[in-house]
């Protein structure tokens, strides 16, 4: 048997979506979901129109400032609390790692400068995030500084077809390069999502 069209809701979640009734009526709106927004308005806005440049530029820069916001406003001793166990990740640790990505694929790998890895050795791999005694906002520094590094040298590179100093498993594209970058920092974030909401329960995107 066929049930009777009835109105029914959405059940709210745990990320916010908005609850809006669902009737048999088709001139009803569609239901439209919408998640917490970060309490710190954005400094980048991720562009929606421009060139192929324009939008790897924003997105990349989009998802770098995510992880600074998810580090601001927490006491600096916190920054280096394994908030998510049994992951023995930390903000510090991730300000830290990606420093070192930063470092190592722009300036190292693409643009083929003679810099010594950041927090990486062959004998201690895993420093980055197990080794936290120093200072987390001298990390975030170190980071930004990283950061602004590669930004200059996307911005002297002649287009993005351009191939890396170094190769890393064959060549590669500046193209290549920055959706590669895309994903790493879109990967850790979610992480620093976990770690922040651990930390003092702060949510939003």
């Amino acid at each position: 048997m066929v049930p009777e069209p009835c109105e029914r809701a959405w059940t709210p979640t745990r990320s916010g979506t908005t609850i809006v009734a669902m009737t048999d009526d088709p001139a009803a709106p569609p239901p439209v979901a919408t998640s917490p927004v970060w309490p710190v308005p954005r400094a980048t806005v991720t562009p929606r129109h421009g060139d192929e440049r324009a939008m790897l530029n924003g997105y990349l820069d989009h998802y770098r400032e995510t992880l600074a916001l998810k580090c601001a406003g927490v006491p600096p001793e916190r920054l280096s609390e394994r908030s998510a166990p049994p992951s023995t990740m930390s903000l510090h640790g991730l300000v830290r790692h990606l420093a070192g990505v930063e470092r190592w694929w722009f300036a190292i790998n693409f643009a083929g400068q003679p810099l010594p890895m950041l927090h990486y050795s062959d004998d201690d791999p895993d420093q980055d995030f197990d080794r936290l005694d120093g200072d987390p906002l001298a990390a975030l520094d170190v980071w930004r500084g990283e950061c602004d590094r590669s930004r200059r040298i996307v911005e002297s590179a002649d287009s993005l077809d351009q191939v890396g100093a170094v190769e890393r498993g064959g060549t590669y594209s500046l193209r290549w390069l920055m959706l590669r970058m895309i994903t790493e920092y879109a990967q850790h974030d979610g992480h620093a999502d976990l770690l922040r909401e651990g930390i003092d329960g702060a949510v939003g995107a």
